[in-house]
């Protein structure tokens, strides 16, 4: 099977770092990234250190051969990405969006169609990534944390066939995996987790293992708390303890990263805080509830970020 890694940052990187040796790999990624990458391979540091020789190229041209497509660009990139994806590739493959946030597949589905891709919808799989990892610089990315992929166990045709393909490529690269009946709930699941570590660790420039303190701790709390009214309109149900147990376990997971809204404010991008806070406050907004703790990071993190830079087609972050 041959995926083409598009929009390889960090995660993207790790992921084909993990499948080079399972799967035929083609990262795509920015310019100095994969000039390293070319130079010198990719070096992954902490958890699984080492260095990862792959194919890598700037751009996609048209009719790139391959099986499917890993796609890890921001959510704010989604739709140049699609366009980009559905030009180069003329015939559909699976595409396994691994953003953060909510409405991504329909964003993605979207764009594809534009492209001129068939029932561009039954090719696009959401996926869920938990596995913690910062790009330190170009050619290097860092694990700092244990994690897994979730993806969906039943959906219509051609991603449940790819979901069984990559899930047994995955585990025989040893990268933890699971598939989720209920995926759409696990979708909400990780949103809930995102929308209360991201914009509080990104505002105040801390590492997620200090979450456990306050004030930062009531500040997460609070934005979880909203974060669950939201799901429980979109009828999706979080139970305190529960939700207080994900975020908490996530914390400790990844106490030592530097969460990807952090990393975005550091290096002076766009944030992915309208997919997440953005998403979830105007599913409370639709159901005539305000949620006024997601409306303060929400315009805190929109402040930091300042006007988001451009980028060329198929660069990543």
């Amino acid at each position: 099977m041959r995926l083409i890694f598009y929009g390889a940052g960090a995660v993207g990187s790790l992921l084909a770092a993990r499948l080079a040796g399972t799967v035929d790999v083609l990262l795509v990624g920015r310019t100095d990234h994969v000039r390293e990458v070319r130079a010198h391979g990719l070096r992954v540091e902490g958890v699984g250190a080492g260095t990862f020789r792959m194919a890598s190229v700037e751009r996609l041209v048209r009719d790139e051969p391959c099986e499917g497509v890993v796609l890890t660009v921001k959510s704010f990139d989604l739709a140049e990405a699609g366009g980009d994806l559905g030009r180069a590739i003329r015939s559909p493959v699976p595409v396994l969006a691994l953003e953060n946030g909510l409405g991504i597949e329909a964003v993605l589905a979207a764009q594809l169609s534009a492209s001129g891709w068939a029932e561009a919808g039954n090719w696009v799989i959401r996926g869920i990534n938990s596995i913690p990892v910062t790009f330190v610089r170009p050619g290097v990315v860092r694990q700092t944390g244990e994690g897994e992929i979730v993806l969906p166990g039943t959906a219509k045709g051609q991603p449940t066939r790819i979901s069984l393909e990559l899930h047994r490529a995955l585990v025989t690269a040893r990268i933890p995996v699971r598939i989720a009946p209920d995926f759409p709930r696990e979708v909400w699941r990780k949103a809930l987790v995102n929308a209360a570590i991201n914009p509080v660790t990104a505002d105040h420039g801390i590492l997620n293992g200090q979450l456990v303190r306050e004030p930062w701790r009531g500040q997460a709390e609070a934005l979880l708390r909203e974060a669950q009214a939201a799901a429980r309109l979109a009828g999706f149900d979080f139970a305190d303890a529960e939700a207080d147990q994900d975020l908490w376990r996530v914390v400790r997971a990844t106490a030592k990263n530097r969460s990807s809204m952090l990393q975005d404010l550091d290096r002076g991008r766009p944030t992915e805080i309208d997919a997440i806070s953005g998403a979830i406050l105007e599913e409370g907004r639709r159901h005539g509830i305000e949620l006024p703790a997601t409306a303060r990071a929400l315009a805190r993190i929109r402040e930091k970020a300042g006007r988001p830079l451009s980028r060329s087609p198929g660069q990543a972050l």
